[in-house]
């Protein structure tokens, strides 16, 4: 059997450790479609996976990388066949399944969904499964009716991947988003995304009052915490939050206050198990509606031998907007 170039992190006598290696191909796992992986990028999941921050790798060995654009080579599946271009994010890759960071990936084609034409490989990993999951909150925020005339949005994370996306598409849809950042010096990247407001995070990271001023309508949240208590308290009646991250924790010191006082919904946003249909709705949405300069604008890219040096600083929240992961 042939080998590839992958990263590999493994069990260590404290914590993991993660190293570019050389991986047999015959340890690839279970799947009827074997993808030629050309571009992944840069979560923070798979900081977390890299570092060992926090158990989000399950099995070892181990190749994190959470999302992957490729061409497929080898296919039992009935969808799909050798060349075909396709998306893969989510379904438990890099944390139960091999995953991304590697020239070769096997999967089931169950998850797959085709490469939108008007977008190249490079393009859907820069948008990943952080822009996925930004585009996935936008339709549910939709879905709960709120348009550009019910008020402002608000982002926290902002300068981030999931909030870059989010800030560049509700800007396009016509919304007034205001941008939560605690990172102020980034205040001209958010405003060129089409943010209209930005705030200091630190607006947010107080104690949470059960109810307080109403300043917004609806809003994405990758923060967690303390700050999504404060986003609730803070949603105009008959809002609606959508969170889908947990950078400051998983806890959520709130009240039922702005629940059953101002009728605001909390929307919950999972990107792994999403089902298809949704993937597919998603990924047409973005093909359309994230402007192509923007998310440019948004991206920078890296190798796969720059990949785990890159990983603290994502944790760190020191990395603007997406990063692409080229694989050669």
């Amino acid at each position: 059997m042939a080998t590839f170039k992958a990263i590999r992190v493994d069990k260590a006598v404290k914590g993991t450790t993660a190293a570019l290696t050389e991986f047999d191909e015959a340890e690839l796992m279970e799947g009827d479609v074997t993808v030629r992986v050309e571009c992944s990028s840069l979560n923070y999941k798979d900081g977390l996976a890299l570092t060992g921050k926090a158990p989000v790798v399950r099995r070892f060995p181990m190749i994190p990388g959470i999302d992957l654009a490729g061409t497929v080579e080898q296919s039992s599946h009935p969808q799909w066949k050798a060349g075909d271009k396709v998306i893969c994010t989510g379904w438990g890759m890099g944390e139960t399944h091999l995953g991304a960071y590697a020239e070769k990936a096997r999967v089931k084609g169950d998850w797959l969904v085709a490469l939108p034409q008007t977008l190249s490989a490079r393009e859907a990993m820069a948008i990943g499964t952080a822009g996925f999951t930004a585009m996935l909150a936008i339709l549910a925020l939709e879905r709960h009716g709120l348009t550009p005339e019910s008020g402002p949005v608000v982002i926290t994370g902002a300068a981030g991947g999931v909030g870059s996306v989010a800030t560049a598409v509700l800007a396009r849809l016509g919304y007034h988003v205001i941008a939560s950042t605690g990172r102020l010096s980034e205040t001209d990247y958010l405003k060129g995304l089409g943010a209209t407001e930005v705030i200091d995070r630190n607006e947010l990271s107080a104690p949470a009052k059960p109810l307080a001023k109403e300043r917004w309508a609806g809003g994405v949240d990758s923060v967690g915490s303390t700050t999504l208590a404060n986003l609730l308290s803070m949603t105009r009646y008959g809002g609606a939050i959508a969170a889908c991250g947990l950078a400051a924790g998983m806890d959520l010191p709130s009240s039922v206050a702005p629940f059953i006082l101002r009728g605001v919904c909390l929307l919950g946003i999972d990107s792994v198990m999403c089902p298809v249909t949704s993937r597919k709705l998603a990924w047409n949405r973005l093909a359309s509606d994230l402007d192509r300069a923007k998310l440019t604008e948004i991206t920078h890219e890296i190798a796969l031998d720059q990949v785990i040096a890159q990983a603290p600083q994502i944790i760190a929240g020191q990395v603007r907007g997406r990063v692409v992961v080229k694989i050669p």
